[in-house]
């Protein structure tokens, strides 16, 4: 998973504690960091961003050999979408390990006419949208696991047809 712009995460320098801090990206895909300036980190994981942090203090010789690790807090640059039938359909900050119910207890949960059983999720796969069914009403019932969200996933929460 890759930073972009409103995340927020946190540095840990080893043995430093004026270089360890929390980090917003900015809209630029960049943060500010001590001594070193601005650094490009959107797009990259927070290994590859360790990894840049470490060599721009050890290039800058600020610290030999650092040890630098990165703790993701926010991904709000992730974002799912829950419409239809739900009280308050539009885009959500997606967490690692959101599922469909939490999605869309999150937009305010079903409106009587939901058609729960007949819920869709739509994923990008490569180029082309792959839709996945899933039953609400049997999750909830604990009939089924909940259904495992990725960022940038559409909940479609369609109406009953009397």
């Amino acid at each position: 998973m890759t930073l972009g712009p409103g995340d927020t995460f946190e540095v840990t320098v080893y043995d430093d504690k004026e270089l360890s801090g929390k980090y917003r990206v900015a809209d630029d895909g960049t943060i500010n960091f001590p001594l070193v300036g601005p650094v490009q980190v959107g797009g990259r994981g927070p290994t590859a961003v360790a990894s840049v942090l470490a060599s721009a203090l050890e290039s800058k010789q600020i610290l030999r050999k650092p040890s630098v690790s990165i703790f993701v807090l926010d991904y709000a640059s992730k974002r799912i979408n829950v419409v239809g039938a739900v009280q308050r359909p539009g885009s959500l900050a997606w967490t690692a390990g959101m599922g469909v119910v939490q999605a869309i207890s999150v937009a305010g949960g079903l409106t009587s006419l939901a058609a729960a059983n007949d819920t869709i999720v739509t994923r990008r796969v490569g180029e082309q949208p792959k839709r996945y069914k899933v039953s609400v009403r049997r999750i909830t019932e604990g009939q089924e696991s909940d259904f495992s969200l990725e960022a940038d996933d559409i909940v479609y929460v369609p109406e009953r047809i009397f």
